[in-house]
């Protein structure tokens, strides 16, 4: 706990920061004071196993974008956002024509997720469509689970409507719409449970979706150990040299990098040298 901090004075700025959540004229930056300065509390509610439920009733800023981002940096020195935008600028458009014209030609899912994305993305253009197009096509890539990230609901959906016994234990994000081109609404379900239920950017979801991997101490799954370890790696720009947040299996030895996110990363390092030279 910070020197300057009491027990009671981090229960009066979280008391605070609920009270401030119900009004309708909160201050974001003062919002975000608050949270750097309970991060202690914040971190010790998380780390005994406290559940979701009163995670959110404790810290419900927590699980908004600023909140988030706040915890996210305390956490592991990285602006979440800022860093997944810097990234897409940079790599984005390379990574979709390598996917597009490299590796359409050799690998049939990817040739099929391709196809598909022309027509649900029709004449829709900007970097939030960027993303969508990324996350498809790394799903294809790596052949993992779509269900295990995102989870299709009516446009009209409320958070009491969604059925949430069938999806998975770990972070996924809601579509309320048919297809997540046409959606302008998402949510964010963290261990059955919808977290945030107002999210209107894409990039925004997958943000928050990737975040609470960090800030509750989540393991990857098996099912999306490839496309988060790389999206980890290369948009996100978290490179530790030993240890993974995939679930380990017994008996089985621990690589730095998993060796499927290793070939892609050589795979187009090598495919932009040969482009440029």
């Amino acid at each position: 706990m910070p020197l300057s901090e009491t027990a009671e004075s981090q229960q009066l700025k979280k008391e605070k920061m609920k009270n401030l959540l119900q009004t309708t004229e909160w201050n974001e930056e003062e919002m975000k004071a608050l949270m750097r300065s309970t991060f202690y509390s914040q971190r010790k509610d998380i780390n005994k196993g406290t559940d979701m439920k009163t995670l959110t009733d404790e810290w419900p800023y927590l699980f908004q974008e600023g909140g988030m981002e706040v915890h996210f940096k305390n956490l592991t020195g990285i602006p979440l956002k800022e860093t997944f935008l810097n990234s897409i600028d940079r790599k984005g458009n390379r990574l979709l024509n390598f996917m597009r014209n490299v590796c359409a030609n050799k690998n049939k899912g990817v040739l099929q997720t391709v196809t598909k994305l022309q027509v649900l993305r029709a004449q829709r253009n900007g970097c939030s469509e960027d993303v969508k197009d990324m996350i498809l096509l790394l799903l294809s890539y790596f052949d993992e689970k779509e269900q295990f990230l995102l989870h299709y609901v009516e446009e009209t959906s409320l958070a009491k409507d969604v059925v949430l016994e069938n999806l998975p234990v770990t972070p996924c994000i809601i579509v309320c719409g048919p297809s997540y081109y046409a959606a302008v609404r998402f949510m964010l379900v963290v261990d059955r449970k919808i977290v945030n239920d107002d999210i209107t950017s894409f990039i925004s979801a997958v943000c928050l979706m990737f975040g609470s991997y960090y800030c509750f101490n989540i393991h990857y799954p098996i099912e999306l150990a490839s496309v988060l370890e790389f999206l980890q790696r290369c948009f996100f720009i978290i490179n530790p040299e030993k240890g993974t947040k995939v679930v380990e299996k017994k008996n089985k030895k621990r690589l730095p990098v998993n060796p499927r996110v290793f070939s892609l990363i050589s795979d187009l390092s090598d495919h932009e040298w040969r482009e440029t030279s």
